[in-house]
């Protein structure tokens, strides 16, 4: 008849064994066998007791007491708190990281700066050096704000002003290259990397074109005036070929329209206007009135062509008799291919996006005209072109007028 044996000496005889196995050492196989001997059952079932025992002390976890449920609670919250302000420091410092390498020395110890009162210097350096790019200690930090000033960063106090000074001179919309031949120009001897971190230091940076919507309205009658640039927007001489386009601008009651004319040679704008509607004795007619006054430019002299796209404000027949009255040929892209006056929608790009970009919504037309008066202005006495050698349109102009006059008389 098999034995019948009680909770508590199934209990007693499993703490036997662990007891046993714990201060003898040895497999547990042994202990199990000295025990069952001494208690009179078999080792077979005294396995099967310890083994049951294991499981459910793996599946019902021990009960904690009240104390240590709380030191828990505690515990849980301080790592909560530690995750969430680690989340904040790598959220705000994103932006140091985005080339994929550590910031440079100066960089970490400003964003230091700006950010130890909100989570203090060492929770700082120990989050960032967990990233991957790596981060100054503490103590370098420090010791870096007790170290005295270096000659380079007192050089560099010394000109960020003058750096920024130049750059909102210049509509803030020069990048580090233009800056560097801006302040060469201005009399600083600096090096381009140098103006670059310069800048990234005094926070400035160059604007960007973005995509321009298409204001023209094609002619309703057909228009044989043939292409005669041909995408070839080069010019040997000032006043050989001219190109002219219509951009608009947002106004709070609507919109207003800018033509312009654009001398290929020089990039100089030699015409412009501003006006409310898009009528052609308003707007691109007084545009080519103002770049024949000033400039006096006639087919007979100097072969002037002015080509344009084919909207109806430049193949109507009050432009038409315009350029006819001028002795100027006139020239036309295909339809609906902005590359055809490629040059006249740059300069339409760059004007949005030095000058007009700067305010969402312009008050009124005359706040775009005053506005334009100036950028047009700068932009032909003082805004260096790339394609000019970093030059302005009246330096070209100036310096192929001086190669005229100096040249000698072929006999």
């Amino acid at each position: 008849m098999p034995k019948k044996f009680t909770p508590e000496f199934r209990e007693r005889a499993v703490r036997m064994v662990f007891d046993r196995q714990a201060t003898e050492g040895g497999p547990r196989a042994a202990s199990i066998r000295v025990v069952a001997e001494s208690l009179g059952c078999g080792p077979e079932t005294l396995r099967a007791w310890c083994n049951q025992a294991i499981t459910a002390s793996k599946a019902t976890p021990a009960p904690a007491t009240d104390e240590s449920l709380g030191e828990e609670n505690r515990r849980l919250r301080r790592e909560l708190a530690e995750a969430r302000r680690a989340n904040e420091i790598l959220k705000k410092a994103s932006g140091f990281f985005r080339s994929g390498t550590r910031p440079p020395h100066d960089e970490m110890i400003r964003f230091i700066d700006m950010n130890r009162d909100d989570f203090g210097v060492e929770a700082i350096c120990r989050v960032m050096r967990e990233t991957e790019c790596g981060f100054i200690t503490s103590r370098a930090y420090r010791a870096a704000k007790t170290r005295p000033s270096s000659a380079r960063a007192l050089r560099d106090q010394s000109l960020i002003p003058e750096i920024q000074r130049v750059h909102a001179q210049n509509y803030g919309v020069y990048g580090a290259r233009k800056m560097w031949h801006a302040m060469r120009r201005a009399g600083w001897d600096l090096g381009r990397d140098q103006v670059a971190r310069l800048m990234r230091s005094a926070g400035l940076h160059g604007v960007r074109r973005g995509r321009k919507p298409n204001t023209t309205r094609p002619a309703q009658a057909d228009d044989h005036r043939p292409d005669l640039v041909q995408r070839d927007f080069t010019a040997a001489a000032p006043h050989e070929l001219w190109v002219a386009d219509i951009t608009y601008v947002r106004l709070v009651s609507g919109f207003c329209y800018v033509a312009f004319i654009t001398d290929v040679c020089t990039r100089k704008i030699v015409g412009w206007s501003v006006a409310s509607t898009l009528h052609t004795d308003r707007l691109p007619l007084l545009a080519l009135e103002q770049a024949l006054l000033t400039t006096g430019a006639r087919r007979d002299s100097s072969g002037l062509t002015h080509h344009s796209d084919r909207g109806s404000q430049y193949v109507s027949l009050a432009y038409s008799d315009a350029l006819i009255a001028a002795g100027v040929t006139a020239s036309v892209g295909t339809v609906g291919d902005s590359y055809d006056n490629a040059l006249a929608e740059t300069v339409n790009g760059l004007y949005k996006t030095e000058i007009i970009y700067s305010k969402r919504v312009w008050p009124s037309a005359t706040a775009v005209e005053i506005a334009t008066l100036d950028w047009v202005h700068w932009w032909n006495t003082a805004r260096l072109h790339e394609r000019l050698g970093y030059r302005t349109p009246v330096e070209v102009e100036a310096a192929y007028t001086d190669l005229e006059v100096t040249s000698p008389a072929v006999p």
